[in-house]
């Protein structure tokens, strides 16, 4: 039966819990607060390390909370990330996304910089300055970097956070014996979305959705174990999805595959989402990692890497491009669905004036089609926000 309008504005028969305000979609204020309560605080992915091969290779990377940064291999082999702004007069210093710089320069007065955020030139700096203001005066801004959980390069720009690894917790123990050897990227790519970042790791973070996928129905959702499979919230937002041994040759055309790997069972899925936007997903023989940075509270872009073992001799590399690219990659099937769906909800957001909630009421005893991980993500965001989701801005009302 359809509804009338009045009967569509209704909030659903529901804890608070079980949904949330359209608001926390489209808002450009929940978006900054986000920014600085959100993404200012927690360790965010930038990069993996195998991208920064060699001393002096760099990557920028926009980080979510507004802040450009750099994230360099010095000549002593350690990361570090400084903000990619010139200490002189706030002029951005790298313009490419990746290169190799042993000295950084300005463009705009040719002040210099090396890899350890050391100031090793100021331009006629005697001249101007005497000796009131010197190189050591003018170092590039450091910002807190942790290598771990694969290889992967995190950053925080809060000063005074909890390190990586009191951070994630027990979030990763699922995988902690698939993440022990070195890793490599073979894929990379990027999508920007019109909507917004949390839709995405909504996705990531229920798999009712399935239905959206013809290869996950054939290959996993009939498959013996599908439904078993047990969310498991985690302090800091984090959660999994438990695992199960997907049935590759159930798709015609497709068969078992050949290249595993090290600690998963053949066929093996294992599903873990770090809050606030980046997932963990390896799948028989390749790991997938998904981060999302968003750029306003209605465009996101998410980075896709493809990763591999760095000790893959050619034919298993193949095999695992091969692996990834069946549903992940360019000509894959997934990963396109996904995309579809929720730019779909991107747009529908932005057009829903009659509607104010998005339903999260699934409960199937936290098995694989209840939403307690979309709850648990929106407990956490609440949290941090000091606000409670499902309630829009206009009815003042704490975090529950």
């Amino acid at each position: 039966m359809s509804r009338n309008s009045n009967e569509w504005k209704e909030r659903p028969p529901f804890p608070q819990t079980h949904y949330v305000n359209t608001e926390i979609y489209t808002s450009e204020q929940i978006f900054r607060e986000e920014q600085a309560k959100i993404f200012g605080k927690c360790w965010i992915i930038a990069c993996h390390e195998s991208e920064l091969p060699g001393a002096y290779d760099f990557r920028t990377f926009n980080h979510p909370s507004g802040a450009p940064l750099i994230v360099i291999r010095g000549e002593d082999g350690t990361v570090r990330s400084f903000y990619n702004i010139c200490p002189h007069r706030g002029n951005l210093l790298l313009y490419d996304p990746v290169g190799n710089a042993k000295r950084i320069t300005c463009i705009f007065h040719a002040w210099s910089f090396n890899a350890k955020g050391d100031c090793i030139d100021i331009s006629r700096a005697k001249q101007g300055y005497q000796d009131r203001f010197e190189c050591k005066d003018a170092g590039l801004r450091e910002v807190k970097t942790e290598i771990g959980y694969g290889g992967f390069v995190w950053v925080n720009v809060d000063d005074d956070s909890c390190s990586l690894k009191e951070y994630i917790g027990d979030a990763l123990g699922l995988l902690e014996a698939n993440l022990d050897q070195p890793l490599e990227v073979f894929h990379y790519h990027k999508a920007v979305v019109n909507t917004n970042y949390k839709l995405w790791h909504d996705t990531n973070s229920e798999f009712y959705h399935d239905y959206m996928h013809y290869f996950n129905r054939i290959t996993g959702m009939i498959q013996p174990g599908y439904f078993d499979r047990k969310y498991t919230g985690y302090p800091n937002g984090h959660a999994s999805v438990g695992s199960m041994s997907i049935k590759y040759d159930a798709y015609e055309g497709s068969a078992q595959r050949g290249v595993g790997w090290p600690g998963l069972a053949p066929g093996g899925w294992v599903l873990i989402d770090i809050f606030p936007g980046m997932t963990y997903n390896l799948r028989t023989s390749v790991l997938r990692m998904d981060t999302a940075i968003p750029l306003g509270p209605d465009k996101v872009v998410i980075e896709f890497r493809g990763l591999g073992l760095k000790s893959d001799t050619p034919e298993q590399r193949a095999e695992r491009i091969r692996d990834h690219n069946t549903i992940w990659g360019p000509f894959g099937r997934n990963l396109h669905e996904d995309l579809l769906g929720v730019h779909g909800q991107g747009l529908a957001m932005r057009e829903r004036s009659d509607s104010h909630w998005v339903l999260h009421g699934r409960e199937e005893n936290q098995t694989i089609h209840d939403e307690v991980g979309m709850r648990h993500f929106y407990a956490e965001w609440g949290h941090r926000m000091g606000r409670s989701a499902s309630v829009p801005s206009t009815e003042a009302s704490p975090a529950t």
